[in-house]
C-alpha cells in the first residue's frame, strides 16, 4: 500500500507562502530598463570547493567552468542550503534556509522524494510571473512524479531527467522522466551499459536552448556528476588510464596509481542493482577525475551554445555545487584535496561540507576576472533572481539578493547564516560574521559544542568554545530561535518523539 502524505507544514508556511505568493513577487514599478536576460543555473553535485582548477585544483584542469571565472566573477564565501541533496536544493528553489524551508531531509517515498507543498513560492514559480519559459535538466529529488513537489507542478515548463535522487544515484540507468512521462532507456536494460545518461541530458538541456533563443528562459542544470557512483565514458577515462596490454582482456594503468578498487553493486539480481547501489570500479580516482573533466566539457558546451546562438552577452550564468565532496562509492577526496582548505565532506556541517564554488558570469553587467568574498548561500538565489528580472521579492524569505555584489555595488550583508542537519544524530552550525558555531549529538544527552574563528582557522581545527563563552552563547541562542519546529521534520522536538 502507497504510504499517504499529508501537508503539516506549520500555520507560518501555510499562510507566509499564500499571502506571499499573492502580495509578493510583484513586478516592480516599469523602468526603461534593458531586455530581461536568459538564466542558466549549473549545479554540480557532490562537488567540492577544491575540485576547479580556479580555485586551486591540482591534479586535472576545468578549464571551460574556469572561462567563468576568467568573464566573470568568483565567489570566495558561497554556502549551499545544507550538507546534502533534497534540502540543499529546497533551500535554493524557496529562498528559505533549513531551519524554515519545507524539505529538511532526504526522506524517499513513492518512488521519488518527500514533495514540495502545492503553496510554496520557488524560482520558477516566479521567473514564470516574469514571463521567463523555464526548465530542468538533471537530477529533481524535490518531489516524486505526479505530486505536489513534480517539478511540473512548481513552475517548471520542461523537465528531463531523474525525478528520483535514488536513481540519480546510477549513470547507466534504465528509466527517466520525460515531463509526466517515464521513458525506458532500452540500451541500459539488464545489464547493458549503452547509454551513459549524463550525456542525454546534455542532449536535451542543449535543445532547450536552440527552442527557446527567441524567448527568455531560465534553465536549470542540477547535473549528477560526480555524485557516489564512478562511471565515466570511455574516451574521459583514457584521459587518466592508459591501456598496458594489446590484447583483451586489457589491463590499464592509472595516472593516479596505486588505486584502491570499490567493491559495488554487480549482480542484476540485487535488489539495489541500478536503483541506488553502486557499481564497482577498479580505479576510482581517475574515473572521478574524468567525469568532472566531462563536466567541465558540458558546461564548455552550454557556453558555446550560447555564443553560438548570440545570446551570451545577455545571459546570466552561474555554476555551483549542492554541497561538499562525498566519500562514498570508492572517492577520494583527499587525494584532489576536494575539500581545498577545509576540513569535512557531504554530510559535515565543517565548512568542507557546506562552502561550496560558485562563479557568475554576465557580459557588461559582471566584470571580467572579478572576486568578491561577500558571504552568501542557497537561500540568496531566490531574491537575487528576483532582483535580476525586476521582481519584488517575497516577504518572510530568510535570503538577500547578491547583485549588488554581481555588479561592484555596495552590498548588504547577512546579520547570520543558519544551517542544520537532521541524520547522524542532529547537527545545526551558525556564522555570524568570522564567527562560527556546530553543535552535534542535538539528540543525545549531552550535544557537543564547537565555536571557530575563521579569520583565523579555516581548518576549523581549535574549539574556543571554552575560551569565549560569551559568543557561543550568541550563537547557541541563534540556533535556538533561527528555526521553527516542522513536525514532519522534528528536531529540537525529536527526543520528545523517540
Amino acid at each position: 500500500m502507497e504510504k499517504r502524505i499529508k501537508y503539516s507544514v506549520s500555520n507560518y508556511f501555510t499562510t507566509l507562502f499564500v499571502f506571499a505568493f499573492i502580495q509578493g513577487c510583484q513586478p516592480k514599478e516599469e523602468k526603461s530598463n534593458p531586455p530581461k536576460p536568459n538564466i542558466v543555473y549549473i549545479m554540480a553535485d557532490d562537488l567540492g570547493y577544491g575540485d576547479l582548477s580556479s580555485y586551486g585544483q591540482q591534479k586535472f584542469e576545468t578549464p571551460n567552468i574556469d572561462r567563468l571565472a576568467k568573464e566573470g566573477m568568483l565567489f570566495t564565501q558561497h554556502y549551499s542550503g545544507t550538507t546534502v541533496c533534497a534540502p540543499s536544493r529546497s533551500s535554493l528553489m524557496t529562498g528559505l534556509h533549513t531551519g524554515h524551508t519545507p524539505i529538511r531531509g532526504n526522506r524517499g517515498i513513492n518512488g521519488g522524494q518527500y514533495p514540495l507543498p502545492p503553496d510554496v513560492i520557488t524560482i520558477p514559480k516566479i521567473l514564470k510571473k516574469a514571463g521567463y519559459v523555464t526548465g530542468v535538466f538533471g537530477k529533481w529529488g524535490l518531489g516524486y512524479p505526479g505530486s505536489a513537489g513534480d517539478p511540473l507542478n512548481q513552475g517548471f515548463d520542461e523537465f528531463f531527467g531523474y525525478n528520483s535522487q535514488t536513481i540519480s544515484h546510477n549513470y547507466y540507468a534504465r528509466e527517466l522522466s520525460d515531463n509526466d512521462k517515464v521513458i525506458e532507456l532500452k540500451e541500459n536494460s539488464g545489464t547493458e551499459h549503452g547509454v551513459y545518461t549524463p550525456n542525454l541530458i546534455q542532449e536535451r538541456t542543449l535543445d532547450f536552448i536552440d527552442r527557446h533563443r527567441d524567448t527568455t528562459f531560465f534553465l536549470y542544470v542540477p547535473s549528477i556528476i560526480p555524485h557516489a557512483e564512478l562511471f565515466a565514458p570511455e574516451e574521459y577515462m583514457e584521459m587518466f588510464v592508459k591501456r598496458t596490454s594489446p590484447e583483451p582482456p586489457h589491463a590499464y594503468e592509472s595516472k593516479f596509481a596505486p588505486e584502491t578498487p570499490y567493491e559495488g553493486i554487480d549482480d542484476p539480481e540485487h535488489p539495489r542493482y541500478k536503483v541506488g547501489g553502486y557499481g564497482s570500479q577498479p580505479y576510482p580516482r581517475a574515473t572521478f577525475a574524468a567525469m568532472v573533466k566531462l563536466l567541465d566539457y558540458q558546461v564548455g558546451e552550454i557556453l558555446d551554445k550560447l555564443d553560438a546562438l548570440g545570446l551570451a552577452d545577455n545571459t546570466l550564468v552561474i555554476f555551483t555545487s549542492d554541497n561538499g565532496p562525498h566519500v562514498e562509492g570508492g572517492a577520494d577526496p583527499d587525494f584532489f584535496n576536494s575539500n581545498g582548505p577545509f576540513q569535512g565532506y557531504k554530510r559535515d556541517l565543517h565548512e568542507g561540507g557546506i562552502r561550496i564554488p560558485m562563479l557568475a558570469r554576465w557580459p557588461g553587467r559582471i566584470a571580467s576576472e572579478s572576486r568578491t568574498d561577500h558571504v552568501s548561500a542557497f537561500w540568496d538565489v531566490l531574491p537575487t533572481l528576483c532582483e535580476v528580472v525586476g521582481m519584488e521579492s517575497p516577504e518572510g524569505i530568510d535570503g538577500i539578493s547578491y547583485l549588488p555584489s554581481l555588479l561592484g555595488e555596495a552590498q548588504q550583508e547577512h546579520e547570520y547564516l543558519y544551517w542544520e542537519f537532521h541524520e547522524q544524530q542532529g547537527k545545526q552550525a551558525v556564522r555570524k560574521g568570522d564567527w562560527k558555531a556546530i553543535r552535534l549529538d542535538m539528540f543525545g544527552d549531552t550535544p557537543k559544542l564547537f565555536l571557530f574563528d575563521l579569520s583565523e582557522d579555516l581548518g576549523e581545527a581549535k574549539n574556543l568554545a571554552s575560551e569565549h563563552p560569551e559568543v557561543l552563547e550568541e550563537l547557541i541562542q541563534i540556533m535556538d530561535t533561527a528555526r521553527m519546529e516542522d513536525p514532519e521534520w522534528p528536531f529540537l522536538n525529536h527526543k520528545k518523539l523517540n
